[in-house]
């Protein structure tokens, strides 16, 4: 696979080609990616009270329901966002993922897991103090997407 860079300064936008005999999952993949890097620098609308915040989506650790609110968590910060899960299931990059009915985490902000064999799973991020359940229905698919993450590295 051959990787070019052509500039151009006439393009208003930035635009990305892919030129190939076949569409292959490799090809798939660096689409996906490349979709990802565009959605993952893109900024949200996030309230508290009166004043709205406009957060870079990586900043945020993790989207959790509370009283059919959905509020999204950064490291200090508590904020409401307009969106319901499967809404926002839709709209964020794959470095997003459901592990429970009422929560999305940012598999990037994920500092640690706890196993709990008997009931729901911890989740610990980084540079912070807030934590978010996994539930036991979930918690193979995030294993399994946190090891695939790592493949990539």
């Amino acid at each position: 696979m051959k990787v070019k860079i052509e500039l151009d300064e006439s393009l208003q936008e930035e635009e990305f080609v892919i030129r190939c005999s076949a569409v292959t999952e490799d090809i798939l993949k660096v689409q996906a990616a490349v979709m990802d890097l565009e959605r993952s620098g893109r900024c949200m609308d996030l309230r508290q009270g009166d004043t709205e915040y406009y957060l870079p989506i990586g900043e945020i650790l993790f989207f959790e329901t509370e009283h059919k609110t959905v509020y999204a968590h950064t490291r200090d910060k508590m904020l409401e966002t307009g969106y319901r899960l499967y809404e926002l299931e839709e709209l964020l990059p794959g470095s997003f993922f459901r592990i429970s009915k009422s929560a999305i985490v940012n598999l990037n902000q994920i500092y640690s897991i706890t196993r709990n064999l008997a009931s729901s799973s911890l989740v610990e991020f980084r540079h912070s103090h807030k934590r978010v359940y996994v539930s036991r229905k979930y918690y193979k698919l995030l294993v399994e997407r946190l090891a695939e993450k790592r493949k990539r590295l």
